[in-house]
């Protein structure tokens, strides 16, 4: 297909396909069996655990085995480079006792797939993987049956391989999927009652598989929403204020409506040049000239601390055990720390992308987008359509890590190509990624915990500002405890100059930074090894399982802190995930720059789908963790955003990169975990817990810049 071709789906580009209504849904499938999926009946709850707001109680096919053999498998997630286009597939295949090779994935379609909240947080191998599971267990009872009634043989005498369905009795009755497909146009509502195949029965799902996406990529076929180019299309720059909060008094377009061929549209608060070539829109919009109020700037980098602390609203109870007054009481040692982050910008390499194209009283959506089925919606109110007259269709992504869920590009060009009747593209500049981007908000935690004469914690009263609750619960045997949380990283809260929000982790990172590097605090004034303090400390046993495996690859020469190795420790219990990480340091103390040599990280995620994908997730969470423990901060002055490119916000080079090694601990009795997002979390803490064992200096402010670590030296 036409790399330009613009109804070209993420992964099966089907240009037969283009907008459509649910009613034709199975018309244009054409011959084969498809099984039906309602997103709001039992199955799905069953499977997540809960009902989410907004789901249809209509029908979307949930997989198909076309008379081709050929299976096409629909879903509402969406590939952004963490592999569930492979791992997804791996499970259908294994189902259904078919190649792989064999399998398709459409993704993020919203006239195709089923309903989606969005994909983030680790969610959509052990949420809709499991679904997806069993659809496909039912297309293959819904198979043998026919192929039973084929052959004319007991359902009872057949087995699959590779696709073929064959009689144990008599090896030459045997039929194809695709022959029994064929010429059939069979419709099966999911029952849920097929039995899914045991673990020890798996020979696609636990194998290492290469990405099923990576040659398109590499080669430059793959198609991203950047690559869709309807016929007619102009490229729309945006006039954006200079900070955030600032309000237009005057403009001034007679500039830019002087070069040949653009377009200027004024609507409301919306400005926006338009041409058929991008560069030609920039050249214009930067002859507009306009006058803004910006409010008086309160806040920066220098003080953001101090605001948030005055800011921050009435706490919410997380969790509590016990008795804290007694817990102290039973302390012979005492420990008061507060921790800090700063905000930290998602930095994708691909920028936020829309192309709206509408025709008639129906529009279709590309985009770069974390939540299509919130995207159509939002589309559908702005626009005042019916959702089943907006299609939305997500390419691949190009990385979003939480920040791909807004949807601002979408309504921008979405509301442009409503007034300009032709289809808009949308494509953030740099500048515009890091100014519009929700950031990862800055945040406080302040911790009291205490030891007793053995050693072991007595109290831990934990409270956590603007971050957020995800992984601050204790995975420690405490017996008094109680953990507070004040505001988060959801949008909305009036203490940012600017947006903040999910990013990769939410929460997790800024909690188990300030939780593990308290830890690592009580194990050295009690002048225990930390590796034998977390154990001691530890009832938990696949969380000590995991510990042991990881102190097992890293060598268990673990000493009081601090030592002079460098050695550091972290581990975490991330939604059902358990990540224990070791890190190698060396600390130069005159410039402060830290250097980290060796990580190991053990993680069990329970069935391990792909382990080749999941060693490549857990090197990408500990190469990204890097920048956020070392160098990441957003420079800002009240709503001006000081960083506008990679120039001086400084992503992990590869230059940096330690020796990686990845343990996959084994966990057949638990489903499939997250594996996007748990072994980034621990790297904030790992890194400053090795810091302190090498130079004997705590760092308490993310990222531990060379200024940072200068300054705890001289303190220590």
């Amino acid at each position: 297909m036409s790399k330009k071709d613009p109804t070209a789906t993420a992964s099966v580009m089907r240009p037969e396909i283009g907008l459509l209504d649910r009613r034709r849904f199975l018309q244009l499938l054409g011959g084969g069996v498809t099984v039906l999926f309602t997103v709001g009946d039992p199955l799905a709850l069953a499977q997540t655990g809960r009902r989410q707001q907004g789901e249809p109680e209509d029908f979307n096919a949930f997989l198909r085995i076309g008379e081709d053999g050929r299976v096409t498998c629909f879903s509402g997630k969406i590939e952004m480079g963490q592999g569930i286009y492979t791992s997804l597939a791996q499970m259908a295949a294994d189902e259904l006792g078919v190649p792989l090779s064999s399998v398709d994935m459409v993704m993020g379609d919203t006239d195709l797939c089923p309903w989606d909240g969005g994909t983030f947080g680790s969610r959509s191998t052990r949420e809709y993987g499991l679904a997806l599971r069993q659809a496909a267990a039912e297309a293959k009872a819904v198979l043998l049956e026919l192929a039973a009634e084929r052959l004319a043989v007991s359902l009872d005498t057949l087995s699959v391989r590779d696709g073929v369905v064959v009689s144990r009795g008599n090896a030459a009755r045997r039929v194809s999927y695709a022959e029994l497909a064929r010429g059939q146009k069979i419709q099966r509502r999911l029952s849920g009652t097929a039995t899914v195949k045991p673990r020890n029965r798996h020979t696609v799902s636990g194998q290492p598989t290469a990405r099923a996406d990576s040659r398109v990529k590499v080669t430059g076929e793959a198609q991203f929403t950047g690559d869709i180019r309807p016929a007619g299309m102009l490229c729309a720059k945006i006039l954006r204020p200079p900070t955030h909060g600032a309000t237009l008094n005057h403009v001034d377009i007679s500039g830019a409506e002087r070069i040949e061929g653009v377009r200027v549209i004024e609507d409301g608060d919306l400005i926006a040049v338009l041409h058929e070539h991008p560069d030609v829109a920039e050249k214009a919009l930067r002859k507009v000239r306009a006058d803004f109020d910006n409010p008086r700037t309160r806040v920066d980098n220098s003080n953001i601390f101090d605001h948030l602390l005055a800011s921050a609203p009435e706490p919410e109870l997380v969790t509590e055990q016990g008795n804290l007054n007694r817990g102290r009481r039973l302390a012979v040692n005492a420990f008061e720390s507060r921790y800090y982050n700063h905000y930290v910008a998602h930095a994708p390499i691909e920028p936020h992308t829309a192309v709206a194209q509408i025709e008639g009283n129906k529009a279709t959506i590309w985009a770069s987008t974390q939540t299509p089925f919130r995207a159509r919606d939002a589309v559908a109110s702005l626009l005042g359509l019916p959702t089943e007259n907006v299609r939305v269709i997500t390419p691949f992504v190009g990385g979003g890590f939480g920040g791909k869920g807004r949807n601002q590009q979408v309504m921008e060009a979405a509301r442009l190509a409503r007034l300009a009747r032709r289809p808009v593209q949308i494509a953030w500049s740099r500048e515009e990624e890091f100014f519009f981007d929700s950031f990862r908000p800055a945040a406080v935690v302040e911790l009291r915990s205490g030891l007793d004469g053995d050693n072991r914690i007595t109290f831990w009263d934990y409270d956590v500002r603007f971050a957020g609750r995800r992984s601050s619960e204790p995975i420690y045997e405490i017996p008094h405890y109680r953990v507070l949380s004040r505001g988060s990283w959801r949008e909305g809260s009036e203490a940012h100059p600017f947006k903040v929000g999910a990013w990769r982790a939410p929460a997790s990172n800024t909690n188990v930074f300030a939780m593990e590097s308290q830890v690592d605090i009580m194990a050295a004034a009690a002048g225990v090894n930390p590796l034998e303090f977390r154990l001691a400390n530890l009832t938990d046993e696949r969380m000590r399982r995991v510990l042991g495996a990881a102190a097992e690859s890293f060598g268990r020469a673990f000493a009081p802190a601090p030592s002079g190795r460098g050695y550091g420790i972290a581990c975490t219990n991330y939604q059902g995930t358990y990540v224990a990480t070791m890190a190698k340091v060396l600390v130069n103390k005159r410039v402060g720059q830290v250097r980290v040599e060796r990580v190991v990280c053990a993680q069990d995620m329970g069935e391990v789908i792909n382990p080749k994908g999941a060693q490549q997730q857990i090197e990408g969470c500990i190469t990204m963790g890097l920048g956020y423990a070392l160098s990441e901060e957003l420079r800002f002055k009240g709503g001006e955003i000081l960083d506008q490119n990679f120039d001086t916000y400084q992503l992990p080079r590869f230059s940096w990169l330690p020796r990686i090694r990845t343990v996959l601990v084994d966990n057949p009795d638990l489903g499939p975990q997250g594996c996007g997002e748990p072994a980034i979390t621990p790297m904030g803490a790992v890194v400053a817990n090795a810091v302190f064992d090498a130079v004997g200096a705590r760092v308490y402010e993310l990222p531990m810049t060379p200024e940072r670590v200068k300054a705890a030296v001289r303190r220590s």
